[in-house]
């Protein structure tokens, strides 16, 4: 009984390990989709008020409207703006295709995110409600070696993408989109437009900053508390 328990646990440990990565860049990326700041930081970086004809006021709404679109039960997107006094609709049919199945991978990702936190918190409470210094260690030291793993796991997807941004954008977009909808044209579409790739780089820097220092905090903390008990000679 002792040993289907300890494999019990160490199974249960080591899915905590890997939840922990997915949970740090998964809530990074939902923090950057609900982010209207850094929508209308990109525009202002990018001069997109200067591209697409709008001020900043209706670039402003653009960017409401698709946070609003991607946490609705809508299935596609119905954004009109101003432009020169003349209200229009921003996207054309090829661009809501695509925003819809963009608006996949943003539940995909949240779903994601439930499920793995869903474990983290899990296994945590169990922990801590064990009462019992081991349980404890190992929900330290579990803590520890899910944030190394971020960090590890970061630092090998921010090398992909400093070598060849590029590559790795296209690649992202074959693997994760089933038809070309993505392929659109920047001289014409506003979605493009609102988002050139640099932006898009911007972006994955930021979620990268994010969950490396969500994983520091978290780790750090975790290693600290974990040093103060060996040094007090419980652990």
């Amino acid at each position: 009984m002792d040993e289907t328990q300890n494999t019990l646990n160490f199974i249960a440990r080591w899915l905590f390990i890997l939840c922990l990565p997915v949970v740090l860049l998964t809530g990074g990326i939902a923090i950057a989709v609900n982010s209207q700041w850094f929508y209308e930081w990109g525009f202002d970086r990018y001069d997109v008020g200067q591209t697409t004809g709008l001020e900043d006021s209706q670039l402003g709404k653009a960017a409401g409207g698709l946070i609003d679109y991607f946490n609705s039960g809508d299935e596609y997107i119905d954004l009109t703006v101003t432009r020169d006094g003349q209200p229009f609709t921003l996207f054309n049919q090829r661009e809501i295709g695509h925003m819809k199945d963009v608006k996949g991978l943003i539940r995909l990702d949240y779903w994601v995110l439930v499920a793995t936190g869903g474990y983290v918190l899990l296994y945590s409470v169990l922990s801590l409600c064990w009462l019992t210094e081991e349980s404890r260690r190992q929900l330290v030291g579990a803590t520890v070696g899910g944030s190394g793993l971020t960090l590890g796991v970061m630092l090998a997807l921010g090398l992909i993408a400093v070598i060849d941004f590029d590559w790795f954008f296209l690649q992202f977009h074959l693997i994760s989109f089933t038809n070309d909808l993505w392929q659109l044209d920047p001289a014409k579409d506003y979605l493009i437009m609102l988002f050139p790739q640099g932006f898009w780089s911007d972006a994955a820097l930021f979620c990268a900053i994010l969950t490396v220092a969500l994983a520091v905090i978290i780790g750090g903390t975790a290693g600290g508390y974990l040093l103060y008990r060996r040094r007090q000679g419980i652990w």
